[in-house]
């Protein structure tokens, strides 16, 4: 019935929860160890480090995959690897040496006015009295650009030797059939031979392959020129002019 006496209109009775007896005893026990804790006391850093927990990483954590691929190389292939770095190194101190005896034997040659090249052209056979003259190697002096042009300008002169010598025999045999009125022919056509054969290799295959050699614009100029002439002379004896030591079917006609 007590209940039912109260009355609901009048002024609730102020409850602080700050006065609970509970609440009351902690924060004055609280408020003690603060007002006695001091952070710069030697027993206050040893609590501290004692206090202090590493963190660790949970036993249930776990890290993500990572594939590592990793290839270790067998005894067999470094030993071959190392040996063909060593054979390669070799080689090229070989290389590096025979360079260096070469240009001291150039140097020692040079020194003594010695000149190692020998003459070879023409190839003439030891028993002959006569030397050779001129020395030729394509593989040697000519760069390996011009090496094809400057054998072509050799086999034509070679073709222009051969072409006078069968003039000379087409000569031969027309004077044979005619002696009066030939004769003249067959002598001029053995001059043209030994004459244009030894000029033509002189005066602008020789040249053409020093020009080819030494880059030599000068050598290219000769050569340019005394072939133009050699073609003109060609073009004459083409013809075939009477009494001027060539035989062609234009004659006849």
């Amino acid at each position: 019935m007590s209940a039912f006496d109260a009355n609901p209109f009048a002024d609730p009775v102020e409850v602080n929860p700050f006065q609970d007896p509970s609440v009351t005893q902690l924060a004055n026990a609280n408020q003690g160890t603060l007002d006695e804790f001091n952070p710069f006391s030697e027993n206050s850093r040893q609590t501290n480090a004692a206090q202090t927990i590493p963190t660790t990483q949970p036993a249930g954590a776990s890290q993500p995959a990572v594939l590592q691929t990793s290839v270790e190389p067998t005894p067999q292939s470094v030993a071959s690897a190392a040996q063909a770095g060593l054979l390669k190194q070799q080689e090229e101190l070989e290389r590096k040496a025979a360079e260096l005896d070469r240009k001291e034997r150039e140097l020692q040659n040079s020194a003594a006015g010695f000149n190692p090249k020998q003459n070879n052209w023409p190839p003439l056979p030891k028993i002959c009295p006569i030397k050779p003259c001129f020395y030729q190697d394509f593989s040697a002096e000519i760069p390996a650009d011009y090496q094809h042009i400057c054998k072509m300008m050799y086999y034509l002169w070679m073709f222009h030797s051969v072409t006078l010598l069968l003039n000379v025999l087409a000569c031969l045999a027309v004077f044979t059939v005619e002696p009066t009125t030939t004769g003249s022919d067959f002598g001029l056509s053995i001059l043209w031979l030994v004459l244009f054969t030894p000029c033509a290799f002189l005066c602008w295959y020789r040249p053409v392959y020093k020009a080819f050699r030494s880059d030599s614009s000068f050598s290219f100029f000769v050569f340019f020129f005394i072939f133009f002439c050699q073609i003109i002379a060609h073009i004459v004896q083409a013809v075939g002019i009477p009494n001027w030591g060539s035989r062609s079917k234009l004659k006849h006609l």
